[in-house]
């Protein structure tokens, strides 16, 4: 037995609780890992607490990343003692996730633990920190570097942007911040953010072209938000584009595409072939300084995931939540 969140839906409607799991209930897999850390993510959130339709099949168990030690494997990449990290790939939507003691998994779908890295570090970064990396990384490969101009960071005092507005800063990038939360201005400042804005001059409605103004930016929020970032995106510039905490609408126009030759750069962290995870997981492993993860990491026992699901996604948590599985 090991103790997991599970999510059921029947009858008796859709919940979430913690409870002790016989082993014999494991989805098929090739390797076996002994869960020590998982992380809530903003999916999470949506999945414990049925705000969305994130889970496909019941009953569950949440956490669309993990870090721990195998126990038992037949890929032959991986033995028994490997330290893994896991993001994305379905699970804790349609395969038993990471907020659990244990979980089996297809071991194609695993990370060696890079060394910089303690478990629970890999999980402060979780998916939301390598989904910021390949934001960075997207930006890169079209050209945005330190000295084409300023870079933004919607929802930045989210974990995505969180992460975000610590590796642009470290890399030399001029870094403006937005968050609906001006009580975070000193968090964000600490991170690297040279400008704080608030996130109202986004989120209505704006023209299809506005004054040039970003080089570059990471969008963690969709809908008028990412329509107006992609108005203010400077000639042949580059939006990244990861989330949709905002909506999943683009109520925008061609125009900074075809007149100012914008690149919108669509993020999907989920199904990324495993030799660009390999690669943002060595990136973070150079360009994040690692003394800011403390001030961006809050930690959790898995009796504390359920009610701070509910928090996270009402917009009360900054940063990352770290969720010490195996206490």
């Amino acid at each position: 037995m090991f103790k997991g969140i599970l999510i059921e839906k029947d009858e008796q409607g859709y919940r979430a609780a913690l409870k002790d799991i016989d082993d014999a209930a494991l989805p098929e897999g090739n390797v076996t890992v002994r869960v020590s850390h998982s992380t809530l993510n903003y999916k999470d959130g949506l999945a414990i607490t049925g705000k969305s339709p994130v889970v496909r099949k019941f009953p569950m168990v949440p956490g669309i990343d993990l870090a721990g030690v195998v126990e038992t494997s037949t890929h032959p990449d991986y033995k028994a003692g490997d330290a893994v990290v896991l993001n994305g790939w379905g699970v804790g939507e349609t395969h038993w996730g990471g907020l659990a003691q244990r979980a089996r998994l297809n071991g194609d779908w695993l990370v060696p633990l890079p060394a910089a890295f303690t478990p629970a570090q890999a999980m402060a970064i979780g998916t939301a920190g390598y989904t910021a990396m390949l934001c960075v990384m997207a930006l890169e490969d079209h050209g945005v570097t330190p000295d084409k101009g300023e870079v933004l960071v919607t929802g930045a005092a989210g974990g995505v942007g969180s992460v975000a507005v610590s590796i642009l800063a470290k890399l030399g990038y001029q870094v403006a911040a937005v968050t609906g939360r001006p009580q975070e201005a000193d968090y964000l400042k600490s991170l690297g953010a040279s400008t704080v804005l608030d996130r109202a001059e986004f989120s209505s409605a704006g023209k299809p072209l506005v004054k040039e103004r970003w080089a570059g930016a990471v969008d963690t929020v969709g809908s008028h938000t990412l329509a107006n970032v992609c108005a203010a995106t400077k000639y042949r510039g580059t939006v990244a584009a990861c989330g949709l905490a905002g909506g999943m609408d683009f109520p925008s126009t061609v125009a900074p595409f075809i007149l100012r030759g914008v690149t919108l750069a669509g993020i999907d962290s989920v199904m990324c072939p495993r030799a660009i995870r390999l690669k943002a997981w060595q990136r973070l492993a150079t360009d994040l300084d690692v003394s800011k993860l403390a001030l961006i990491t809050q930690e959790i026992g898995l009796s504390d995931a359920i009610s701070i699901a509910h928090k996270l996604i009402e917009g009360q948590v900054r940063g990352r939540v770290v969720v010490k599985v195996d206490a």
